[in-house]
């Protein structure tokens, strides 16, 4: 019995010590996971839990491969740290809870008396290089020329939509279509002219996110038509967002672009929020999530680190603006650009900060 006894006093004052460390853990923003010598979850705190979007019940008692989508890479490290009694530093390990979203993030595994523990430092995913540093002046010059040369053929398009306005006034579903037609072109028209004489940028206005997505949808569905399927996911609890909607549009648009040019046969919009989210360094309480899914041939692996750079492109014909052009007013509004991208699945996730930067 004796031994027995001092067996349930060690538990009691492990898992004791535990509750007191994580009642201070609870109130970091950085996501620890505590794991015991079989590698199994221990406890978490709850920046964890929300940053996974899951109770810490469910976590309790898992094995660390139960999140670790490059199974067996995390459990490799934690037993190497284990083993040589050391702190470990890992980056860009790719974690997912139960076919949840799935999170790229550094990790610090550091062995403690029973077990380890691990410290997240969430990251974007192949934010890749800053365009804002790669496009020289010899470009720019180039870029202009090319956008003066768009003015005449949509000046052309715009009367033509108007031409025929006036002979289908009896077809609802054309007349309909020409008026995004018409509203599309003076819509570029205005980008090229703000690209030719660069003004301030517009003062952020509310907004509501879904009316943005509603347009990029609408505009998807007369491009792609009947072969592709553009599916929406939207929380409607949302609350409005700061930004310029025309800006917002153009980078939406452009990443569906990018996944009906990929040969996607479905495309999803998809609206969610997030809490406690670090964007360049700087953590806000809330913020929007946009999700544009599609289940296309993905980014080319080869490519995916210079993705978000000018003039590159997986495909031939493909010019290579469209992604960093959608990073760049990501970033206009505070925001980001990132994703993921495996065959048959990519998801490209701007992420725009609604609430203010926690201190």
């Amino acid at each position: 019995m004796t031994g027995e006894n001092n067996i349930k006093s060690e538990y009691m004052h492990y898992y004791g010590a535990m509750n007191s460390i994580n009642t201070l853990a609870d109130q970091l923003a950085t996501p620890i996971i505590w794991l015991d010598d079989q590698q199994c979850i221990v406890d978490c705190n709850l920046a964890l839990s929300s940053w996974l979007a899951v109770g810490k019940r469910r976590l309790q008692g898992q094995p660390i491969e139960f999140i670790d989508l490059e199974t067996p890479r995390l459990k490799e490290l934690c037993l190497r740290s284990m083993q040589l009694q050391s702190r470990i530093q890992a980056q860009r390990l790719h974690i997912c809870f139960a076919g949840q979203q799935e999170h790229f993030a550094d990790a610090i595994i550091v062995r403690e008396e029973q077990g380890c523990r691990i410290e997240w430092h969430p990251r974007a995913e192949f934010e890749g290089a800053d365009p804002a540093f790669a496009l020289p002046a010899a470009l720019s010059f180039a870029l202009k020329g090319l956008a003066h040369e768009l003015r005449n053929p949509l000046a052309g398009l715009k009367g033509a939509a108007q031409l025929l306005q006036k002979k289908l006034h009896d077809q609802p579903q054309s007349h309909a279509l020409l008026q995004l037609i018409e509203k599309e072109v003076v819509r570029l028209t205005v980008l090229i002219d703000q690209f030719m004489n660069p003004e301030p940028p517009k003062a952020h206005q509310a907004l509501n996110i879904h009316s943005v997505l509603e347009t990029v949808r609408q505009l998807a569905d007369a491009e792609a038509g009947w072969a592709v399927k553009i599916e929406r996911d939207y929380d409607p609890s949302l609350p409005d967002v700061f930004g310029d909607a025309d800006r917002l549009t153009q980078a939406i648009l452009n990443l569906v672009r990018n996944a009906l040019q990929s040969g996607a046969s479905t495309v999803t919009l998809r609206s969610r929020a997030d809490h406690q989210v670090k964007i360049a360094e700087k953590l806000y309480r809330l913020a929007i999530r946009l999700e544009i899914a599609d289940n296309g041939r993905g980014v080319p692996e080869h490519l995916q680190e210079q993705i978000f750079l000018p003039l590159v492109s997986g495909r031939d014909e493909g010019t290579g603006l469209g992604l960093p052009l959608a990073l760049q007013i990501a970033r206009e509004h505070h925001g980001s650009l990132s994703f993921r991208s495996r065959p048959s699945h990519t998801v490209f996730t701007i992420l725009l900060p609604i609430e203010e930067e926690m201190s």
